[in-house]
């Protein structure tokens, strides 16, 4: 089993998961946490459970799913996998924090890029990586077909959808891509967001205000 933690971190509330397996390798994903009390309730759980980190991920690289990537690199030298064209956000993450008067600490390497279809592998257990784009220019969904659930990030909320308003959204790619991807998945799929709780396919395709 491919068990789920969500923590929600730093002013924005946003949902860090991480994501383990019974053999006690771990991976992250949009490692939020903003200040020194938010690492330690990550590295609390960490240690209380016995996990060993071994792979950070990030949806897409707004600035408040990437306050944590310097502390997880510099704790256990992890680089995220992301999509390419997630680096131009990346690159203005600094600009981003500074506009809301926050701190940011940079982190500019990165270990590989993913593509669609691409798979993440941890000890057997299956990520795949949805491209859906439209909330942010290279935003991947993390799709655990085996247990039924995804790590949607900023696409799909219950009852909303990701805002467009930022450097490069664009909000008929976003409802298209939805529409393309997201509500082509099982309905009775978990999608587990970036921010508040989850919903499921069926619901949003059903009940969500903006389809």
């Amino acid at each position: 089993m491919l068990h789920l933690k969500r923590f929600t971190f730093n002013p924005f509330q946003e949902n860090t998961y991480l994501l383990y397996t019974d053999t006690k390798n771990a991976l992250i994903v949009d490692p939020g946490m903003y200040d020194r009390s938010e690492q330690k309730e990550l590295l609390d759980f960490l240690d209380e459970n016995e996990l060993k980190l071994v792979k950070l991920l990030n949806t897409h690289t707004h600035i408040d799913h990437v306050f944590g990537n310097k502390f997880i690199f510099d704790k256990y030298g992890l680089k995220p996998y992301l999509h390419k064209e997630e680096l131009k956000i990346l690159d203005g993450a600094k600009r981003s924090a500074e506009i809301y008067g926050l701190d940011y600490d940079p982190s500019d390497e990165i270990e590989g890029f993913l593509e669609e279809g691409d798979v993440i592998d941890l000890d057997g257990h299956k990520l795949k990586c949805l491209f859906v784009p439209g909330h942010s220019p290279g935003h991947l969904v993390f799709i655990n077909e085996a247990e039924n659930y995804a790590i949607g990030g900023d696409v799909l909320f219950r009852g909303s959808i990701g805002r467009t308003d930022l450097p490069f959204g664009d909000h008929d790619t976003l409802i298209n891509m939805i529409k393309e991807k997201m509500f082509e998945l099982p309905l009775d799929m978990k999608v587990h967001p970036g921010h508040g709780d989850y919903t499921t396919v069926g619901f949003e395709k059903a009940n969500n205000p903006f389809f």
